[in-house]
């Protein structure tokens, strides 16, 4: 079982995250931050809404820190979600893995957040000066409310 997986509605505390992977046989903890930008297919973005069924996504992050236990080699994961209103610089996931070498860390951290983008229900409405768009995927959007 990973040490951390959650979904949550306020600010992320990367020490807290990293205070649950680290320890004294493990010589890397690689992290990864998900940050709010100011921009998206040439538009500006304002801020941002993300919405999940958390329960189920948390069972999810789960699932995925369990498989990349597994194929990296280290149990010592750590998943943060944030959902509510974020305004640009604001922290949206943030994923700690602790392993004895840095290549199995950083191996991990990267193949969590491809799966938590794929897997999770987890939903992203961004917002503009003109409107708002929900965004489905790395690539794709569609105008919305």
């Amino acid at each position: 079982m990973a040490a951390l997986c959650r979904i949550q509605d306020v600010a992320i505390d990367p020490g807290e995250a990293i205070r649950a992977v680290e320890g004294p046989d493990r010589g890397a903890v690689a992290t990864f931050a998900g940050v709010v930008r100011d921009h998206h297919a040439g538009r500006r973005v304002e801020k941002l809404e993300y919405h999940a069924y958390a329960a189920m996504a948390e069972r999810i992050l789960q699932e995925v820190a369990l498989e990349a236990g597994r194929r990296f080699g280290t149990p010592h994961i750590a998943i943060v979600h944030r959902v509510g209103t974020l305004a640009v610089g604001d922290t949206s996931v943030f994923i700690a893995v602790a392993s004895a070498h840095r290549r199995e860390a950083l191996a991990a951290c990267a193949f969590i957040i491809d799966r938590v983008k794929e897997a999770a229900p987890i939903w992203k409405k961004e917002f503009y000066a003109g409107g708002a768009v929900w965004i489905e995927g790395p690539e794709g959007c569609r105008e919305g409310g």
